[in-house]
């Protein structure tokens, strides 16, 4: 299942007016299709996902489903940059607790959780609780808890972005390979370019205050994908590409000059 955001705009009350956090955003993604956001701090990705999500209403502009009903699937999950993990359960109650609101019994919620653990090598952690995991570890289990409750659309705001670079890599290579058993939709906001043309389908390019899209990029890779084989010329190309539309935006917000 696909949507379609059709000229979404957010505006922040404001003593003085509002802060306009997005304007006319509007795209299409297609069933299964894994598409990366990238853009600089306060274009409002973090807006869109949440808007997609429902947690927050747009303030002109719609969201679009398909017709038809969900059943016992979440139209959407979101995972954080912060995994969110409760610190009181175990690894397995974090990771079945979406199903657990769902109503669904604990011996099938344990088995589905259980399935899903295991797939990121976490099975002998099942029983242990979030403070005695690494972060890296902690971030699979918050990605692993999005994944068994079985999205239609699953949203990731900067999921790898508190991690070393050589975990990023490793979780990157985690990611695609769940991804690939259940072809969900995939929103993938980050700020790491080369992170966003590895993973992605396609890139769609953020700028500005209010945030909109500025340009939409296909990426000419094949699948399946992992870190071993580099970055391809032409992506290469497309990374730097991409560096060239954003520059302008990061120098403003560092205040330095072009």
């Amino acid at each position: 299942m696909g949507f379609r955001c059709r000229q979404i705009g957010k505006v922040y009350p404001t003593g003085d007016g509002g802060v306009r956090a997005l304007e006319d955003v509007t795209f299409s993604v297609a069933p299964e299709e894994f598409v990366s956001i990238v853009g600089p701090s306060g274009c409002g990705k973090t807006t869109l996902l949440k808007i997609i999500a429902g947690l927050i209403a747009p303030t002109s502009g719609t969201v679009e489903f398909p017709d038809g009903a969900n059943g016992d699937r979440p139209r959407t999950a979101l995972v954080f940059q912060e995994h969110g993990l409760f610190p009181w359960m175990t690894v397995l109650d974090n990771v079945a607790f979406g199903l657990e609101m769902r109503g669904v019994a604990r011996p099938e919620r344990s088995e589905r959780a259980r399935a899903f653990i295991e797939k990121v090598g976490l099975a002998p952690f099942a029983r242990s609780h979030p403070h005695e995991l690494s972060a890296g570890m902690q971030q699979r289990v918050g990605i692993v808890r999005a994944f068994v409750s079985n999205p239609r659309v699953l949203l990731m705001d900067e999921p790898f972005g508190s991690l070393d670079a050589q975990t990023r890599l490793v979780l990157q290579d985690e990611l695609l390979r769940i991804w690939k058993d259940d072809r969900k939709v995939v929103i993938h906001v980050t700020h790491d370019i080369e992170e966003a043309v590895r993973l992605g389908d396609r890139v769609l390019v953020m700028t500005g205050r209010p945030g909109h899209i500025l340009e939409e990029i296909a990426i000419p890779l094949d699948r399946p994908r992992d870190s071993s084989g580099g970055i391809a010329p032409q992506v290469a190309e497309i990374r730097w590409h991409i560096w060239k539309i954003l520059e302008s935006d990061v120098r403003k917000g560092l205040w330095i000059p072009e």
